[in-house]
């Protein structure tokens, strides 16, 4: 069987898959927007400091045989993101929106489709919100549909999100465009699902959010790899106990990640013990914030090895999420020796040996996440211990099992 690769912008998880596809042999193409080679013009332009974003779109050089451009939309798309260009970002009706730039690029992906002989097996691997135009075209050619669903299916997501706007109204606004979006957008996603023959997701969280009447699709469960660190990356800082605890937050600041609740936690902590780290992107103004919380230190966005840096200096990493597919950053986290706290939700349910790796708590529980912030305080002796059992456990999963979970699912769906 040769599948088709595509996806508009590309993160790990699809340039493992794509890494993997290329030495099973079986990558017929791969769509992306931008890719940047080693040695490319656009390599190069990457380390000029206007074009740094270009450094997000580098690949192994295994893939530039097989790699499909189609740029101008995701070019246009960052421009209006640098000249704060916002009614060219409105979601989904914004020309250069995240929505529009995956549409476009997945009508281009159906309209370029590599024509091949009729006897060979093929499939089309495609992902959430970019794949409808493309599996249309493979269902009338006899092509195989796989599709990635990184991220819990709408209908929990939208039911959980109605659920925390009326529950901590105040943080409805963080919480993303799951909320707002349009029937049109999700009648689009329902479609794809319909035409899949396959799907892959990332954690047991996304597979129970799959719909009843999907039941019968084949379902492979693959979790993502921890990201390779490298031995002088990964000297854990030794913190004194006459030092606060240091807790960290990373990612998007909204209540999707379940940040309101970590604040009314340290509410009921009440105590200068305990340092509330909280790494990210704004989703309201920094006063909104502090309102909630005025005691938590801010850290903006920074490079990736900055960003470990950071985690390093921190005792514990805590992510009360009430929607995703599988943070990565929850095993970055443990890969720099943090025990971590966490929700089923977040899709690393399997990362917690409770009371070893960190603990598992429920959805919107202060009181939960105020009690296991307690106990990480009262036994700071045991924290080196879990740091150890955390980096240990975050290490056996690989991105190269991650690919091959795929590969190995891809050639059953041929036989």
């Amino acid at each position: 069987m040769k599948i088709t690769l595509s996806h508009p912008t590309s993160n790990a998880n699809v340039r493992s898959v794509a890494k993997s596809l290329v030495e099973a042999g079986i990558l017929d193409a791969f769509f992306t927007s931008i890719a940047a080679f080693p040695g490319s013009p656009l390599d190069k332009l990457a380390n000029v400091k206007l074009f740094a974003e270009l450094k997000k779109r580098k690949f192994d050089s295994s893939l530039r045989p097989y790699t499909k451009m189609f740029p101008w939309r995701e070019v246009g798309r960052i421009l209006s993101k640098k000249m704060k260009a916002e009614s060219l970002l409105l979601s989904e009706t914004g020309i250069f929106s995240v929505d529009q730039c995956y549409r476009t690029f997945d009508s281009y992906v159906a309209g370029n489709f590599k024509k091949t002989d009729n006897n060979i097996k093929r499939a089309a691997y495609a992902y959430e919100d970019g794949a409808l135009e493309t599996f249309k075209y493979a269902k009338q050619h006899n092509i195989k549909c796989i599709y990635d669903l990184p991220i819990a299916y709408w209908e929990t997501g939208r039911k959980l999100f109605l659920e925390e706007a009326e529950r901590l109204p105040a943080w409805a606004s963080t919480l993303g465009g799951g909320i707002s979006d349009s029937q049109d957008k999700l009648n689009r996603k329902i479609r794809e699902l319909e035409l899949a023959d396959m799907v892959v997701v990332p954690s047991h969280f996304v597979k129970n959010s799959i719909p009843d009447w999907a039941a019968s699709k084949k379902v492979v469960l693959s979790p993502f790899g921890t990201p390779e660190i490298t031995n002088n990356d990964n000297s854990k800082e030794i913190r004194s106990h006459n030092r606060p605890l240091r807790v960290l937050f990373a990612g998007s600041m909204g209540q999707r990640k379940g940040l309101g609740d970590l604040f009314a936690a340290m509410r009921l902590l009440n105590t200068k013990e305990v340092e509330l780290v909280v790494m990210g992107s704004l989703q309201a103004p920094i006063e909104f914030y502090r309102n909630e919380y005025a005691g938590f230190a801010y850290e903006p966005g920074r490079p990736h090895k900055e960003v470990l840096a950071l985690m390093r200096t921190c005792d514990v990493f805590c992510l009360p999420s009430i929607v995703e597919g599988r943070a990565l950053v929850m095993q970055e986290a443990m890969s720099q020796g943090l025990p971590i706290i966490i929700t089923p939700n977040t899709g690393g349910e399997d990362l917690i040996i409770e009371g070893e790796t960190g603990f598992l708590i429920p959805i919107r529980s202060p009181e939960c996440i105020a009690e296991k912030i307690t106990w990480f305080l009262e036994n700071r002796d045991e924290i080196p211990r879990m740091s150890a059992k955390a980096k240990l456990h975050a290490q056996t999963y690989t991105w190269e099992n991650y690919g091959k979970n795929i590969i190995d699912s891809i050639k059953a769906l041929s036989e």
